[in-house]
């Protein structure tokens, strides 16, 4: 999704809210910000970014799953998202912060499930 903040292409993510799971926090952004119901099927992995990496004075962790759109209609929400499309990974040129590495693990997990590894 292109992000309405930075004008990027990133996954969506969000903050996981009080006394949520960090699998409840995707479906939920998933239903929020591009209006699909998802289930998670895989974890892919935890990341971190470090603090001043882009300019950014925190500390990232994220937590990457893999996910199926199980329903729902296909709609950005306006406040964070510009535009939704699917995107081959090396035709970005514009990610948002680290989220091309993390769409690299997230597709290596894919094929690696299919692949029965």
């Amino acid at each position: 999704m292109r992000r309405a903040d930075d004008k990027t292409w990133g996954l969506v993510a969000g903050w996981v809210d009080g006394n949520e799971k960090p699998e409840q926090a995707i479906v939920r952004e998933v239903a929020e910000e591009v209006g699909l119901t998802a289930r998670v099927d895989h974890l892919v992995g935890v990341f971190a970014r470090s603090a001043g990496v882009h300019g950014n004075p925190h500390s990232v962790v994220s937590i990457v799953y893999l996910c199926n759109a199980t329903g729902g209609t296909l709609r950005p929400q306006p406040h964070e998202v510009l535009e939704i499309a699917w995107r081959s990974i090396d035709d970005v040129d514009d990610w948002h912060h680290h989220h091309e590495s993390l769409a690299r693990a997230a597709l290596e997990a894919h094929w690696r499930r299919r692949a029965g590894l």
